[in-house]
């Protein structure tokens, strides 16, 4: 089933943005928000440039704004004559150990990747529901198979709750033709992960965005991207000494 109409949060930059360029150069149209529009602008100009045969709508969306995710999801369905598929992509990285005084960073962070991507999949299907088809993404990442320290404790709680927040979502769809797909993320260079020490078999953004759009387009119910090493380095993290996981952040 080709997905016509596809919405991405956070799509101004990194992974957003990339995928956003794969989608278009394979015919699709989009629906592209985040919180800068000078960037958005951009974006759908060098899109329509490329791909005229597309349609590219925009929309300024701070998702933690959430009755603003019901409202432009909707609106974004009606521009485009149905959204097929919606990939919740917006998110952040701030934080540090906890009880070093970032409780502020730590919060923003749990508020913007657990939340607001609460909202964003209710106003997804929402839509979904309503006409008995679509297919929600959610973007994880591969540090929610386990817990992580400094800047990475809060932000790996995070992903563990979205990626089990669309489990159960896709347990609640059983038997419907609406469908589900988490994606768990390896290091793909992006500005949320650059300040982080430690990097393993980090991949270029356009080289980790086509993993991403490929796995999505296969709609599996969970992924890891780039395929490899992170299938294979997910499960080897399961079963590592708590010692051995502060090498990864």
């Amino acid at each position: 089933m080709t997905r016509k109409n596809i919405l991405i949060t956070g799509a101004s930059s990194g992974l957003g943005e990339g995928m956003a360029r794969q989608f278009a150069a394979m015919g699709r149209n989009l629906a592209l928000c985040a919180r800068r529009t000078e960037a958005l602008d951009t974006l759908k100009a060098e899109l329509l440039a490329a791909h005229p045969g597309i349609q590219v709508e925009v929309r300024s969306l701070d998702v933690n704004d959430h009755d603003a995710v019901f409202a432009v999801f909707r609106d974004f369905d009606q521009a485009l004559g149905g959204l097929d598929r919606i990939i919740v992509n917006a998110g952040m990285g701030k934080g540090a150990s906890l009880g070093t005084g970032h409780f502020r960073a730590n919060r923003e962070t749990a508020m913007t990747n657990f939340v607001a991507a609460l909202a964003q999949c209710e106003a997804a299907l929402e839509l979904f529901r309503g006409r008995n088809a679509g297919h929600l993404v959610t973007v994880s990442s591969v540090s929610a198979v386990r817990g992580f320290p400094r800047a990475l404790t809060a932000y790996a709680a995070t992903k563990a709750g979205l990626a089990n927040l669309t489990e159960g979502i896709r347990i609640d769809l059983l038997g419907t033709p609406i469908k589900a797909t988490t994606l768990f993320p390896g290091f793909i260079d992006s500005d949320i992960n650059r300040g982080i020490k430690n990097r393993p078999f980090v991949v270029d953004t356009d080289t980790g965005c086509r993993a991403m759009v490929a796995a999505i387009e296969r709609e599996p119910d969970e992924a890891f991207v780039p395929r490899w090493p992170w299938t294979a380095m997910a499960a080897l993290m399961r079963r590592m000494p708590l010692k051995a996981l502060t090498k990864m952040a």
